[in-house]
């Protein structure tokens, strides 16, 4: 992508978010193209299978979903070839209009960190995104080199807090010397980041309840899966987030991507899951 087509990225992420969110929802749908989906989908495990499946995604949700996050994992697995596939998909979506969270949960060090943020957050990046996942749990201060290339490019990241799977428990709801728990943590010193840059940094916290985390504090975007497959119904929402909740970007993937191949298929499912969460958070 060349320079004359980054018009529509200059404004920061926040602000895009917000604008994207007020016209077509508040609804995340994940591009997860597990082995199973694609079999039941009809495709094959291959490449060619991975950039049918993305074509078919892409086509169903740009202008009626304001953000998708693919999960790099499932195009990771056919190497060199997959990532290509990802390459054009975060593309087209951007171009489209569409915002575009990499859930590649990257976390490490200096200048590996900072190599990480390049990779999925630098301008002319192949696989630059809008947004990425990234985990505190080598301490938050090693996400700097993240946070930095974020507010200078104007893109956003998600910080892993609490998450919805129940091993993830043990060490998230464990206490730090300062008396709260590790999760909270991660919560507080999100929201110091974003004194400076507000809503540069958002959280994922997994739409069950019991997340037990104090939100009331924290106005940047907050990334909430599990919806449906997990059991959280869109009705559930405004208890489980009874704080922040204009930036709220529940996530559906398997819900939603069930419903596929068809194209219209594929995007009604969107909607109606779109329409009902924008309902139960009004």
């Amino acid at each position: 992508m060349s320079g004359h087509h980054h018009h529509h990225h200059h404004h920061s992420w926040v602000h895009r978010l917000t604008s994207a969110v007020e016209h077509r929802g508040r609804l995340c749908v994940g591009i997860d193209p597990h082995p199973g989906l694609l079999e039941a989908w009809g495709l094959p495990a291959s490449a060619e299978g991975l950039e049918t499946f993305a074509e078919i995604c892409v086509e169903a949700f740009v202008g009626e979903v304001a953000v998708v996050k693919p999960q790099v994992a499932f195009f990771e697995a056919f190497g060199s070839a997959g990532y290509a596939v990802l390459e054009r998909t975060i593309s087209v979506l951007r171009e489209a209009g569409t915002l575009v969270v990499a859930d590649a949960k990257r976390g490490d060090i200096g200048s590996t960190m900072a190599a990480y943020a390049q990779s999925w957050l630098g301008e002319d990046a192949p696989l630059s995104s809008d947004a990425l996942t990234v985990s505190p749990y080598l301490g938050f201060g090693a996400l700097d080199p993240a946070l930095s290339l974020a507010a200078e490019r104007g893109r956003g990241l998600f910080v892993l807090a609490r998450t919805s799977n129940p091993e993830g428990g043990d060490l998230q709801a464990s206490r730090t010397s300062g008396g709260v728990s590790v999760a909270q943590s991660v919560v507080d010193a999100a929201a110091r980041h974003n004194d400076a840059h507000p809503g540069l940094v958002g959280l994922v916290v997994g739409a069950t309840r019991g997340h037990g985390l104090d939100l009331s504090k924290f106005s940047g975007p907050i990334l909430a899966p599990g919806l449906g497959a997990q059991g959280a119904t869109p009705r559930d929402l405004a208890d489980i987030f009874p704080d922040s909740r204009n930036l709220l970007l529940p996530n559906s993937s398997r819900g939603v991507l069930k419903a596929g191949p068809s194209v219209t298929a594929l995007r009604e499912a969107a909607v109606k899951v779109r329409d009902e969460i924008e309902s139960a958070l009004s």
